[in-house]
């Protein structure tokens, strides 16, 4: 077992300052984490006899108080699999499913509740300069931090109707509140959170889109920054809350800063040179982190064009992970759009059920108002869909020239043999959003309108019989890069 006792400290927005204190949030903690880890918390006992002679659930007056837990290999922690070079996608896959059914079963803030108003988030923001800028020692932190809370404060008045709306939709709930890798673990085979947030509410209470900032933040400073963006499409895929997209920058300078305040609140417990050397470090990287959203690059609208098995969603992915944008995949919405799960069996005919014409025509328009949504919160959107007719092509190439950022199309093509052995795989394999069979691809193949000429200064070229390696795609990369540059220039 572990034993978890807290300090007798008064940080403000924590206070342990009295046994009275600490043995109820001790009892909080219990109630809290046993949410999302009741096979890891257990109870609460008291500590008695006296502080030189300890006794565990001893008679008499309780000392102190401390939360019993089943003890876990630290191994298991993902910031120690981080730091070993074994994080993986498949990580940041259970991670995208995880996440959304712990919000799933906690409860929701109640329109009276108080929590979630605006200022009261904005108060948690602004309360991390204030610890912060007494540690600076140079005026170049202070202008750097300055440049940030500036950010923070002209962001806060655009969002708040959207984070009145959020509250009043549901979005504020009782969260982890604290979900980082190092409150992660695989035990047992599976990812567990464990360690939230017991000693303040309104660090608790707050938009799922916060929590989520706080792990796809981590992710990216912990050197993982293409896993961060996977993560967070396959989030939006799990909930399809891209509307959330809107409040998620501003949630990530925050999440940023709280563990900028953690670095410098370690100074003062500072045991040598080297203990200050790697607070401050830790601080510079967070306030990079910051920053780098504070000025984040201008969004473009990418659609995949292909047939079935032409390598669509994987390019969408890889490049999703590597320009830094947001994947929408069609397969996914088209179900989410007639109340099917992802990996929902719907066996639909050809044309017909959800992928019937009217069925595909809403789909699209559905595709269009994500694809609008990412871009107006200043994400790049990646739409992974066929796109076979020159119509819905034109239609989002208008959104892009009304929104005025670049569009790019990524045509993807494979030889017949190639196209059907891939889907023969997928649908050996099962569980993949996409339900097309060598039916739909018959289909698809005589339904298919060529690219026409005045198309082809957007389209970037993929062949999905060659190599699609990191090499391969880091060029194809660096193609997307170079066409978005001369775009953006002329």
């Amino acid at each position: 077992y572990v034993y978890k006792v807290k300090k007798a400290v008064d940080f403000g927005f924590l206070d342990y300052s009295t046994l009275e204190k600490r043995a109820f949030f001790c009892r909080e903690e219990l109630r809290l984490n046993q949410r999302f880890a009741p096979h890891i918390y257990l109870d609460v006992i008291e500590i008695c006899g006296s502080c030189r002679q300890p006794v565990l659930q001893g008679g008499g007056e309780p000392v102190e108080y401390a939360v019993r837990m089943k003890q876990f290999s630290q191994a298991g922690l993902l910031s120690a699999l981080a730091a070993q070079h074994k994080l993986g996608r498949a990580h940041m896959d259970e991670l995208a499913a995880l996440v959304p059914a712990m919000h799933e079963r906690v409860a929701v803030a109640d329109e009276n509740s108080g929590y979630g108003l605006p200022d009261d988030i904005h108060y948690w923001v602004m309360e991390n300069f204030a610890h912060i800028r007494p540690a600076l020692e140079q005026p170049q932190q202070r202008q750097q931090l300055d440049e940030v809370e500036q950010w923070c404060s002209q962001t806060r008045e655009k969002l708040q109707a959207l984070l009145t709306g959020r509250r009043r939709e549901g979005f504020v709930r009782e969260c982890h509140g604290d979900l980082h890798l190092g409150n992660l673990a695989v035990i047992d085979g599976r990812i567990t959170a464990f360690d939230g947030i017991e000693f303040n509410e309104q660090l608790r209470w707050i938009d799922v889109m916060s929590e989520l900032a706080f792990l796809v933040m981590d992710v990216r400073d912990r050197g993982y920054p293409r896993y961060a963006w996977h993560l967070l499409s396959r989030y939006l895929q799990h909930t399809g809350d891209y509307a959330g997209l809107a409040v998620l920058r501003y949630y990530l300078v925050y999440r940023a800063l709280v563990r900028a305040k953690v670095a410098v609140l370690r100074l003062p417990q500072a045991r040598s040179t080297l203990d200050r050397q790697d607070a401050w470090y830790e601080y510079a990287s967070y306030l990079r982190l910051a920053v780098d959203e504070v000025h984040a690059p201008p969004p473009s609208l990418i659609i995949t064009h292909g047939v079935s098995g032409s390598g669509k969603s994987f390019y969408a992915s890889r490049l999703a992970e590597q320009l830094g944008a947001i994947q929408i995949r069609s397969d996914i919405e088209r179900k989410r759009l007639f109340g099917y799960a992802a990996d929902a069996l719907t066996r639909s005919a050809v044309e017909a059920g959800i992928y019937s014409a009217d069925a595909s025509t809403q789909t699209y328009d559905r595709l269009a108002v994500l694809a609008h949504s990412v871009i107006a919160a200043g994400y790049t959107a990646i739409v992974d869909a066929t796109f076979l007719e020159f119509a819905r092509r034109e239609s989002f190439r208008e959104l892009a020239a009304d929104m005025s950022v670049p569009f790019l199309m990524l045509h993807c093509h494979a030889d017949r043999e190639t196209l059907q052995a891939r889907i023969h795989d997928r649908q050996a394999e099962g569980g993949d959003p996409s339900e097309a069979g060598l039916a739909v691809l018959e289909a698809q193949l005589a339904g298919y309108q060529l690219l026409r000429p005045e198309e082809l200064d957007s389209v970037i070229d993929t062949d999905a019989d060659g190599d699609t390696g990191e090499a391969a795609i880091a060029g194809l990369v660096s193609a997307i890069q170079a066409r978005l540059v001369l775009v953006t220039d002329s």
